[in-house]
């Protein structure tokens, strides 16, 4: 796998000069860990395949590099196998309209089979289409389609690699995809909704044919772990690790969850100019810092920090946050070492994002530019970018009047991340959920909610191990 990926630029520059073909294999825009192995055991196995075949076979992660640390989980994972990022091909550094328009190329689609606009023109060159969601969309004879509801699409390149009569199947590819299969399918808790037989059947033929694979638990708990790992992260790559960002009528506001306490968060150096910066370059009025972290006992406890270099604005979302009743959060004022940073605790642990939301856009419908609120007002507040690493960093337009136009949204995927009422294609994630969702496909969910799920079924499994009290 090591020696294939390393030799992808080259073989890619090759067909180029030579006018000969290139097989891209195209992950979707989230790029979560699931669509980077389907993508990169997938585009080795064709090459492997097809050894006399002169085609570069190209494994394309669909995100800019510069976004690639904020996916914690697949750069451990990498590292874990010795797989280094600079061997891998982003989509920032292959042009895929000029390679069709020039006629060499040809797409396989993995864990997702429709194109985002912006792709269109690439519809004609897709070949192969491999997803665990239900098809939106017929395509033609030339096209192979493979979709089944399963937990993980590595599942399916899995069971493709075995299937297969020559086997080239080795360890790192399949400690890249057992790995996967295992995070999707939460350890292959029944009660997460995630797995279905077929993961169960590819993951436990992985591990007869590789005894040595680490357990499942073993390497689900490091994965999930690394997924909300932010310690080798900017405070600006935090921030868009899970980002929502709602807008009034000339107020953008964005919520952000990150992974440690809000002490540990303010106290990194420079706190109060990074999120001057990240604001400003984003064009958002107010940053609303939402902390998730457990406590000794292992309970997760909520912080929760406001931002704004507009000091009328700051303090009426801290009013609104503090009044609320539906929810109330329970805020308590928490000392700040930055007097420009509001910080409370939250005593409502229950008050995720997705709740407080609809408050913060009942705030903007009222929240009236020159500083008063306008109760009953009817100003629209909508979703204006989500998440993770959007790539996203340019400021809101303003129009003639001066208005304050919505920040285009520049979504890698959803999903990886977004919430309930993020209008993206439909993208797969390593998320738990709290129905079976395979008669429908799979859910949109934010980074948040696997957290809190996680623990949800982390300590219903600690109360059933505890004996009940004589």
């Amino acid at each position: 796998m090591e020696s294939f990926l390393r030799g992808c630029r080259a073989a890619l520059q090759a067909c180029i000069r030579s006018h000969r073909e290139v097989h891209v294999v195209l992950g979707n825009e989230a790029c979560d860990l699931d669509s980077m192995v389907s993508a990169l055991a997938l585009a080795y196995f064709f090459a492997k395949l097809s050894p006399e075949l002169r085609v570069a076979f190209v494994p394309v992660l669909n995100i800019p590099r510069s976004e690639f640390p904020l996916r914690t989980e697949s750069t451990f994972l990498l590292k874990e196998h010795r797989i280094p990022e600079s061997s891998l091909v982003f989509r920032d550094e292959i042009d895929l309209l000029a390679l069709h328009q020039a006629g060499l190329l040809s797409l396989t689609l993995v864990d997702h089979h429709v194109l985002p606009s912006k792709d269109t023109a690439l519809e004609e060159a897709v070949v192969e289409v491999i997803d665990h969601r239900p098809l939106e969309r017929e395509r033609g004879p030339r096209c192979s389609v493979t979709s089944e509801l399963v937990g993980s699409c590595a599942t399916l390149v899995t069971e493709k690699i075995l299937q297969s009569s020559v086997q080239v199947l080795d360890r790192p590819t399949a400690a890249l995809l057992h790995g996967t299969i295992v995070l999707d399918c939460v350890n292959m808790a029944p009660e997460a909704g995630k797995v279905t037989p077929k993961d169960v059947h590819f993951a436990s033929l992985l591990e007869s044919k590789f005894p040595d694979l680490p357990p499942r638990s073993v390497i689900f708990e490091a994965l999930q772990s690394a997924k909300f790992d932010v310690s080798g992260l900017t405070t600006d790559q935090m921030l868009r690790k899970d980002l929502k960002a709602v807008s009034g009528k000339e107020v953008v506001i964005a919520l952000s969850s990150v992974y440690v306490t809000l002490e540990t968060f303010l106290h990194r150096p420079g706190a109060e100019h990074d999120l001057s910066t990240f604001c400003q370059r984003r064009g958002y009025d107010a940053l609303v810092v939402m902390t998730i972290s457990f406590n000794k006992r292992n309970e997760p406890f909520r912080q929760l920090a406001v931002y704004s270099h507009h000091g009328t604005l700051q303090a009426a979302v801290c009013q609104s946050l503090e009044n609320s009743s539906n929810p109330s959060l329970g805020l308590s004022p928490l000392e700040s070492p930055h007097p420009a940073i509001h910080a409370y605790n939250q005593g409502n642990t229950t008050a995720s994002r997705k709740k407080i939301l609809p408050i913060v856009k009942d705030f903007l419908r009222g929240w009236d530019p020159r500083g008063t609120m306008q109760p009953g007002r009817k100003t629209r507040a909508e979703p204006v970018e989500s998440s993770p690493g959007s790539s996203d960093s340019c400021p809101p337009e303003r129009g003639a009047a001066g208005r304050k136009d919505p920040p285009k949204s520049q979504h890698l995927g959803d999903d990886l991340f977004g919430d309930e009422d993020t209008h993206l294609p439909p993208t797969p994630m390593n998320s738990l959920v709290d129905e079976c969702p395979l008669d429908r496909g799979l859910p949109k969910l934010s980074a948040e909610a696997v957290f809190e799920k996680f623990n949800r079924i982390a300590m219903a499994r600690s109360s059933e191990d505890t004996p009940e009290k004589k």
